[in-house]
């Protein structure tokens, strides 16, 4: 086991979380189907500001989660940090989708 998977329980900033984080998205399927799922939520977040149809709201956690999910089960095969790091993986699916966008991240 790595030094990143052993100190997977013990992070105290998102900067210490972040590279773990990008270490459980190896596979460049998962990240592409994290891209997508992002991407939706934001159309979706969008639409329903734009609209104000906020009855499409509960679209948002399906269409991140499932993109997401299916990503780690089928071509990751590992558990998605979310279920252990529910705040800093949000906030780690849209950092690394901005870096994915600015060439930080590989596609």
């Amino acid at each position: 086991m790595n030094q990143l998977h052993q100190r997977a329980d013990r992070f105290q900033r998102f900067t210490d979380f972040y590279p773990f984080y990008l270490s459980q998205h190896a596979d460049p399927v998962c990240r592409r189907l994290h891209f997508a799922g992002t991407s939706c939520v934001l159309m979706l977040l969008g639409y329903c500001l734009f609209s104000q149809q906020w009855g499409w709201l509960w679209l948002v956690p399906l269409a991140g989660y499932s993109f997401a999910w299916l990503g780690h089960f089928f071509f990751e095969k590992n558990r998605p940090a979310t279920f252990t790091y529910p705040l800093w993986s949000l906030f780690g699916d849209f950092v690394m989708f901005r870096d994915m966008l600015l060439g930080k991240v590989r596609w």
